[in-house]
């Protein structure tokens, strides 16, 4: 189950970029996912998604783009706290690692305890695709597992409809399908 949360989280937020990729039409895209179920040391998830963004500009590392935010049902246990999920689309000057070690560096930063996979967690930050590559040594791109996902999928689909898997050349929209 996913809902649409009204307000912050409304409609596919885009920010003003004047990079050069931009400005020859040409989108090399980089894409994250962030995710919360339960509350961290700034108050409840959509809070904590927030405060996450903000901590990564603080770092060098530009939104271009926010999905609204969604509310999903815990996995695999349903009676854990429901996630509040979004996808951003951001610009940063870190390579693939660095910028998996940053991500990793903020959600310590909120809480996060790696204790026991698909465990409730104060915030959950992904690095879905960075532009394309297909790479299997320090960090696995595209992530393993968004074909999958509908929680990923489904904002991703908000504010990159024209987004392909960079392995399958599969469209946003036909990996959700098949997801039904």
């Amino acid at each position: 189950m996913t809902s649409k949360k009204p307000g912050p989280g409304g409609p596919p937020q885009k920010f003003p970029s004047n990079s050069p990729s931009e400005l020859k039409g040409e989108t090399p895209k980089i894409f994250i996912a962030l995710g919360a179920n339960i509350p961290s040391v700034v108050g409840p998830p959509e809070a904590t998604l927030k405060a996450a963004l903000a901590a990564l500009e603080e770092r060098g590392v530009k939104v271009l783009a926010l999905s609204p935010f969604h509310q999903t049902q815990a996995w695999p246990d349903p009676a854990d706290p429901p996630f509040t999920n979004a996808v951003a689309e951001i610009e940063t000057q870190l390579q693939p690692f660095a910028l998996l070690g940053l991500l990793h560096e903020v959600e310590t930063e909120f809480g996060r305890k790696r204790s026991a996979p698909n465990a409730p967690r104060t915030l959950d930050l992904d690095l879905l695709d960075y532009q394309g590559r297909v790479e299997n040594d320090e960090v696995e791109l595209p992530h393993p597992r968004m074909a999958f996902r509908r929680f990923v999928l489904e904002p991703l689909a908000e504010i990159a409809p024209d987004w392909r898997h960079p392995v399958t050349a599969q469209t946003v929209a036909t990996l959700l399908r098949a997801l039904r």
